[in-house]
């Protein structure tokens, strides 16, 4: 019973802050409010046992939403991204498509006759997951994946000119920083 209770919970979760994308006045705010919205998505898939997925969409999302907001903070040119503006665009067309939307699945949930199992599961659902949609490439997929990583830090390290010792000296003795415009931090 508490299982379900903390389902429907994480469910009208998910839909309440998937609402507040649309509904909050700036881009930061609605990009957390979209983290919000995948990890309740993410929590209901945990309790339905479907642990691989569930965990998937929660560090996906995390890390995906975190980034975008890093990167709000850095070029956008209102501050942060906390300047209010409408995330809604054509709010009459977008309404309708989205009503639209709604009721065709609905009637999906309803009208189709949907297949039953009569089967019991495999006993460790996730590793024919990962062969179902790897196949005998998981091993490259892994290796790609720390590849892309180490590409990102390199990236991110290669791109400043300066070191973590620049602005106090190899061993952090200056008593002023020495930064190349003047009137930073600590000046």
């Amino acid at each position: 019973m508490w299982t379900q209770i903390a389902f429907w919970l994480c469910a009208a979760g998910a839909v309440i802050t998937g609402i507040l994308v649309f509904r909050v006045d700036s881009m930061a705010r609605a990009t957390f409010s979209l983290l919000a919205s995948f990890v309740f998505a993410g929590l209901a898939l945990l309790l339905i046992h479907l642990t691989y997925l569930g965990v998937l969409v929660i560090l996906m999302m995390i890390m995906e939403m975190l980034i975008m907001v890093v990167f709000m903070v850095m070029y956008m040119m209102n501050p942060a991204g906390l300047m209010p503006m409408s995330m809604v665009h054509n709010p009459k067309g977008s309404l309708g498509i989205a009503v639209g939307t709604f009721a065709l699945l609905v009637a999906g949930i309803y009208l189709i006759d949907w297949p039953t199992s009569q089967a019991s599961p495999p006993p460790d659902t996730t590793r024919q997951l990962g062969e179902a949609l790897m196949g005998s490439k998981m091993l490259v997929m892994m290796v790609l994946g720390l590849a892309l990583f180490a590409a990102i830090v390199v990236t991110v390290v290669l791109s400043t000119h300066r070191g973590r010792y620049d602005r106090f000296g190899d061993r952090l003795d200056r008593t002023r920083p020495r930064d190349p415009v003047r009137g930073g931090v600590g000046r």
